[in-house]
């Protein structure tokens, strides 16, 4: 007999809000009959906590939040749980791996968001995403400490692929380093990874892998589809990360969280 669903965790970018970062009032619905059929519903991103925050009342979450792909997490209140930050030996190093493949650099402690070029790539609409504006800086020499996320950027995005592989050959299990957008590297502490989001819900809620349901689209969600039981890609997703599924959904611009859940996650309730 196949254990019922009791958690479903979410990817927000790509996955939960469409790609102009809309939460539909389907994808709201589908929330609010996860919880009436008594299904925990959890979020984990690669977003700061504050760029996740404008969720927290629409969906009516309770669960703990996991920014930082798992670098840091929060309650819905902000009030921070458990956090993993970068070996500071490691956060020079990053970026000069970064920039040697001609990416922008980005950096991420607690709640700020720091960057040297405020005209860069992608600076304008991940501002617009996290509704709140980085702090400018002219060198990241001093930012060593306490850095919960480093992002390569770029459009070029081979490149970005590339630079991906050439981070886990370089600091090998020193850091954990997966694209979370095309254009975007996110490099964070080794544990900061969605199969650990998984694992700690899991383990916080007293629930097997069986019976947890994961959604996402991007190469770094599917460490978080192997620890679960059903897990779910969207039809935006490339063939790489389709293939490491047990289901494909619609698009996030054609409903495609909440047809998963209606589909696959509510009959499993």
């Amino acid at each position: 007999m196949t254990p019922p669903i009791r958690l479903m965790v979410a990817d927000v970018d790509g996955t939960l809000v469409t790609h102009d970062k809309v939460l539909t009032d389907r994808a709201i619905e589908a929330v609010r009959a996860l919880q009436a059929a008594g299904i925990l519903f959890a979020i984990t991103s690669g977003r700061p906590p504050r760029g996740m925050s404008m969720l927290i009342q629409p969906l009516q979450l309770s669960t703990p939040m996991a920014a930082f792909n798992g670098g840091l997490f929060v309650n819905p209140d902000m009030s921070v749980i458990e956090q993993h930050v970068i070996p500071p030996q490691v956060v020079a190093p990053a970026i000069t791996l970064l920039e040697s493949f001609g990416l922008d650099v980005w950096l991420y402690r607690s709640a700020d968001w720091f960057v040297r070029d405020l005209s860069g790539p992608h600076v304008d609409r991940e501002a617009r995403t996290v509704q709140f504006p980085p702090t400018p800086v002219t060198d990241y020499d001093d930012l060593t400490e306490d850095i919960a996320k480093i992002v390569g950027v770029s459009d070029d995005h081979d490149t970005v692929a590339t630079a991906s592989s050439a981070a886990h050959q370089q600091f090998g299990d020193h850091v954990s380093a997966a694209r979370s957008q095309p254009y975007y590297l996110d490099i964070t502490h080794p544990h900061a990874n969605k199969g650990t989001v998984v694992q700690y819900l899991a383990s916080k809620y007293g629930i097997s892998a069986e019976q947890i349901a994961t959604i996402g689209d991007m190469p770094n969600d599917v460490l978080m589809f192997a620890h679960s039981g059903l897990s779910i890609v969207m039809g935006n997703a490339s063939m790489e990360v389709q293939r490491a599924a047990h289901r494909i959904t619609t698009s996030n611009d054609d409903e495609g969280f909440a047809n998963a859940v209606q589909r696959y996650v509510l009959p499993r309730g």
